[in-house]
């Protein structure tokens, strides 16, 4: 999911890792146990409008401070790790292919946010406990270069299953499972098409098609793939792409001159629906003030400026999609999903096959 400045899509969540954690917002990074300062931990592609943040502070009382720790997995992980002494209050960028771990990992305390009645009620987990807060939703999408595929005069493929048929051969990048989310979200995606029992078999056509697999979205969409303005300038030869439905949409809005139709599409037959929590963490220092920013991010404000900041899709009832989305990057009509008690069965020993199918 990208963020402001387009420099990650959907969250972030497929950013290679970064080592060390970046502080920005209203006090300086070194942490603090200051009450009137609520802290945010999140991956790299928070976004949110300065007016926004404003407005929280006056109502609330409360100082923002943000720290921003990569990739989704390398951030959660990070803070299993710091649980007893963790980093801020509230973390927000753990998704549904990575939920089951941190509550596992006793990541969360209970809190049920205000207004999480307005939560559309497919979103809504873990409704005995209230560990965590639904924020966002999108898709995890194979993305095309238009122009590649009209210059070679070639269909783009439209369903996992496509994906591995021999006109596309070498033509796909996607993100590695074990390290990046839109990845582990493709993978997943596909268990959920072909069966517990199918999966595996699919990756090796995968494999013998030429996939490329690369760390994380960032270098996915940035670097290998042809068909985004970012992608072309480092001669990226890929034309198929694991991104997002909300892709396109970016493209068109950030591009210098907006173009009338976006430069990209989606194989909507690829998709698998993502969803983004926050939560209270356990031994937040400043658990009001958690409490707060966590009844701050379900908020009708919040909710309609998030679309356009982060490219995800709002999950309370009445908030806003951007036109530009429903023109350009409408979400999946049909997409692929799976439990989330299935996904922490499996995910692990998935994680480990897939490795061992296409890193070998």
């Amino acid at each position: 999911m990208h963020n402001k400045t387009f420099m990650a899509v959907a969250a972030g969540l497929g950013l290679v890792a970064l080592p060390v954690l970046t502080g920005c917002g209203s006090s300086d990074a070194k942490g603090s146990t200051d009450s009137k300062t609520v802290t945010l931990v999140s991956h790299d592609s928070w976004a949110v409008s300065k007016n926004v943040v404003k407005d929280f502070e006056k109502q609330s009382g409360y100082k923002v401070k943000v720290l921003k720790d990569g990739d989704a997995g390398q951030a959660v992980n990070k803070a299993i790790l710091t649980k007893d002494n963790p980093q801020g209050d509230v973390f927000f960028g753990v998704d549904n292919t990575l939920l089951s771990r941190a509550l596992d990992n006793g990541l969360f305390q209970p809190y049920q946010a205000k207004g999480s009645d307005t939560i559309l009620p497919e979103q809504r987990v873990d409704q005995d406990k209230h560990r965590v807060t639904p924020v966002d939703t999108g898709d995890i999408c194979v993305n095309y270069d238009k122009a590649w595929f009209s210059e070679h005069k070639l269909t783009p493929p439209q369903s996992f299953a496509d994906l591995a048929e021999p006109q596309y051969k070498n033509l796909l990048v996607t993100e590695n499972a074990a390290t990046s989310s839109p990845g582990l979200g493709f993978l997943l995606g596909s268990a959920a098409k072909f069966g517990d029992d199918g999966w595996q078999d699919y990756w090796k056509k995968l494999e013998a098609n030429g996939v490329k697999v690369v760390d994380g979205w960032e270098q996915a969409y940035y670097q290998e793939f042809s068909g985004s303005s970012e992608g072309r300038k480092a001669g990226g030869d890929r034309p198929l792409v694991v991104s997002y439905a909300s892709s396109p949409p970016a493209e068109v809005i950030y591009a210098k001159k907006r173009p009338s139709t976006a430069p990209t599409g989606v194989s909507y037959g690829t998709c698998f629906r993502q969803t983004e929590y926050a939560g209270l963490l356990s031994n937040a220092k400043n658990t009001e003030g958690g409490k707060a920013f966590l009844d701050f991010l379900l908020t009708k404000e919040f909710q309609d400026d998030m679309p356009l900041n982060m490219f995800v899709y709002p999950v309370v009832k009445g908030a806003a999609v951007p036109a530009e989305f429903t023109k350009y990057g409408p979400a999946a009509k049909n997409p692929e999903t799976m439990a989330p008690d299935k996904i922490a069965a499996n995910r692990d020993q998935w994680v480990k096959s897939w490795t061992s199918l296409v890193l070998k």
